[in-house]
């Protein structure tokens, strides 16, 4: 089986993000040895989905978290059994597949108890009630399972076996001296045969599969006795039978803990912690049975492995990270405060997008990216570095993003100019899907520090919602105790932003960037990178102020 891995961008991806997690993920598949699958840790905004229609690629799944959950786990597969089957049955399926217990289910497929090997013996040891058969609905098929029984005769209409088990095996004298309206008769010889079925039994069992004379039939056509012969003689017989009884009788019913499959397994423990069962049953939505979890399974369980590509701050990346695997990281920011249990392959370097990085590493090894993944490459490059405009592009970034755009067949200022119209549109955008379209949250020394950057073409479009706009943004960093929040909206054509600051440092901050807050705003010519132009001078800033 391949080794799963997931690879992730960070927290409300950009184009950068998705596309440099799609393509490492197509690099990895390749090599045979892995399943890597991209994942996203939020909507995908305008640009890239603009980016992934061109080019016909599929948008990485949507997670929450790579904590472990029951679903990660190679937990018992096994198939539930219906209520009505018997006691041996069930002890024979838990033998052959090597279990302690078995889930019950109902006609809908729907969890309704739990049969223990446990239960089948108390059952089998604490019967002392002969009448158990009919009490517990015993069915005339489980008797025939059970005593590999053959079918002498048997009514339309069945009698119900409301009496006792009862053995005819003592003196003819003795055995007339009861009643056995309806009882089961087990018969070992041919001289009481007659008498018992006229004595109304439901069911006359002939062991040592003895002869039954056709005018017996007969009679027990007339009485509706039901027929059957067994080869097991009549201490076996007597023996077997009370494993006829179904599950039913003696499943746990109520209290049952079960384990919902979607269940993290942090709290599938804490379930399993109060109780003993050696199993539980794991259902599904619908409680529907797909598996048994043991304490076994909680101990094998192995973590998820992970690459972190476009990012390497816990803030920025998934929940959950501190209880996988990382196995790289791939990045061209800051080098921030992720923490490794082991030596990893670390490769950060200094260029305008994480997918020049990708797109080496398909380059250095050998390899030319499909039409396709050399296409989201270029057009994450494109979009990181602002077309090369960014101070953050690098010579790298323009070779790179040559050898991907003659791959992809595109022309680059012709297929930058339709990806900048179709991702800079704020039309229809609420204050909340704008500031998520390109979060980032920022450990500068001990300060929080939330930037969220916006692409336009058209500023003035947001004048009648900037006031809600600064209003969700105070609430987003009281809530989440930032030391400032601040909106860049950034003119790609001008090649500048105006800078909303929510702070009770907002002048400190303007002043940073050299220049004179007014209305909680501020422009900042030729400032396009929070990487490079934003994080550096707020790094200073905040040094100064201790």
């Amino acid at each position: 089986m391949k080794d799963r891995i997931y690879i992730t961008g960070h927290k409300n991806p950009d184009t950068d993000s998705i596309c440099a997690a799609l393509a490492y993920a197509d690099y990895k598949s390749a090599s045979g040895d892995v399943e890597a699958i991209p994942v996203r840790l939020g909507d995908i905004n305008l640009e890239t989905r603009f980016i992934l229609n061109y080019f016909g690629v599929e948008a990485p799944k949507l997670i929450e978290t790579v904590r472990l959950s029951v679903s990660d786990l190679s937990f018992d597969k096994v198939a539930p059994i219906s209520s009505g089957i018997s006691l041996r049955m069930a002890l024979s399926l838990m033998k052959k597949n090597n279990l302690n217990s078995l889930p019950v289910v109902d006609g809908d497929e729907k969890l309704i108890g739990m049969v223990t090997i446990s239960d089948i013996i108390q059952n089998y040891i604490d019967v002392w009630d002969s009448t158990v058969l009919g009490r517990a609905g015993t069915s005339l098929d489980n008797i025939i399972d059970t005593l590999n029984a053959t079918s002498v005769y048997l009514p339309k209409n069945p009698r119900k076996m409301t009496g006792k088990v009862s053995i005819f095996a003592m003196d003819i004298e003795k055995i007339k001296e009861n009643d056995y309206e309806d009882c089961v008769a087990i018969c070992g010889r041919d001289d009481i045969q007659e008498f018992a079925i006229k004595s109304n039994v439901a069911l006359m069992i002939v062991t040592g599969n003895g002869q039954v004379d056709e005018e017996l039939i007969k009679l027990a056509e007339e009485n509706n006795t039901s027929i059957i012969t067994t080869p097991y003689d009549t201490f076996m017989t007597s023996r077997l039978i009370t494993q006829s009884i179904p599950v039913s009788y003696c499943m746990t019913k109520d209290d049952i803990v079960r384990i919902s499959i979607d269940d993290l397994v942090d709290d599938a423990k804490v379930k399993m912690s109060q109780s003993r069962y050696r199993a539980y049953p794991v259902v599904d939505g619908n409680n529907r049975v797909v598996g048994l979890l043991s304490r076994y399974h909680l101990i094998t369980s192995m973590k998820k492995k992970v690459i972190l590509v476009d990012h390497n701050e816990r803030s920025q990346s998934i929940d959950g990270l501190e209880e996988s695997e990382i196995l790289e990281i791939i990045d061209h920011h800051r080098i921030g405060d992720v923490l490794t249990g082991n030596p990893i392959y670390f490769r950060n370097e200094p260029v305008g997008s994480t997918s020049t990085i990708i797109a080496s590493i398909f380059f250095e090894n050998g390899r030319v990216p499909s039409k396709k993944i050399a296409g989201i490459l270029a057009a994450a490059i494109i979009s990181d570095t602002l077309l090369l405009k960014s101070p953050t592009a690098t010579y790298t970034d323009k070779i790179i993003l040559e050898r991907l755009s003659r791959i992809a067949g595109i022309d680059i200022e012709k297929f930058a100019d339709e990806m900048f119209k179709a991702g800079t549109s704020l039309t229809g955008l609420t204050p909340k899907e704008l500031l998520n379209q390109d979060f980032k949250s920022f450990a500068i020394n001990e300060a929080k520090i939330g930037i969220s950057q916006v692409y336009t073409m058209d500023a003035a479009s947001l004048n009648d919602i900037r006031d809600d706009l600064i209003k969700l943004m105070e609430e987003i960093a009281r809530d989440s105790n930032y030391f400032a929040f601040i909106l860049m909206l950034t003119d790609i054509l001008n090649e500048t932003s105006e800078m909303i600051v929510v702070s009770d440092h907002k002048d400190i901050i303007a002043d940073a960037f050299n220049s004179k807050l007014e209305n909680n705003s501020f422009y900042a010519p030729g400032v396009l990178s929070r990487k490079k132009q934003v994080i550096p001078p707020l790094t200073e800033a905040l040094a100064n102020m201790e």
